[in-house]
């Protein structure tokens, strides 16, 4: 049977009103950490060249972003950063941390990243602890304030590093995790836990502000 073609190009225009809204509540849909707390949904931003070679130290406190606590990105969005033009991408690490140089393909040394993943939590959450893992340097920002940062050279390891009594807001938080590799591994980890360091309960994450 022939399909009129302004019936059929209705049906294509409907087919693809519906698929953009299926990708658009995709993006938008909750996710969860993991059973121990660890985020392993993020966006990220990389890599982001180094002005100098294994100088980590000072480059953690430079903004190769400016503003850099105040990130909130979605997928796609593009950045100009030292003349070159890169993208946020979405990413799911397959383990409680994520490996950048293996979600490029490829090994960076002396570069920076940013990784922002939007935590949502149902009520507000008072004494609230982050732990951070980074290989090598690392900082976050939870709603734009600088809560943990490790200036030293390492590999990763979980919850080397803690913020502790912190608190969540009911709704969205915006954290921005930056970790600088100087050489070989390039990873980081993140995670919440309440005072008694059990994983919160009810936190979802969302790669959408």
């Amino acid at each position: 049977m022939k399909i009129p073609f302004a019936q059929l190009l209705s049906h294509l225009t409907v087919a693809a009103i519906l698929s953009t809204a299926l990708i658009a509540v995709a993006a938008d849909a909750p996710l969860k950490p993991d059973d121990k707390g660890f985020i392993r949904d993020w966006l990220l931003l990389a890599p982001i060249a180094l002005g100098s070679e294994n100088a980590g130290a000072e480059e953690i406190d430079k903004q190769q972003v400016p503003d850099e606590g105040a990130l909130k990105p979605k997928a796609g969005d593009s950045v100009t950063v030292g003349g070159k033009a890169l993208k946020w991408r979405a990413i799911k690490a397959k383990d409680y941390f994520f490996d950048i140089n293996e979600v490029l393909g490829a090994v960076n040394e002396n570069v920076a990243a940013y990784a922002v993943a939007y935590v949502v939590a149902a009520k507000e959450v008072t004494g609230a602890q982050l732990f951070m893992g980074s290989n090598d340097q690392g900082k976050v920002y939870l709603n734009g304030k600088e809560v943990v940062k490790f200036t030293d050279t390492r590999t990763l390891d979980p919850d080397t590093d803690k913020a502790a009594n912190l608190t969540l807001k009911a709704g969205v938080n915006v954290v921005v995790f930056k970790v600088i590799n100087e050489n070989n591994n390039w990873q980081g980890c993140l995670r919440f836990a309440g005072a008694d360091g059990k994983p919160v309960a009810g936190l979802t994450v969302r790669l959408v502000p």
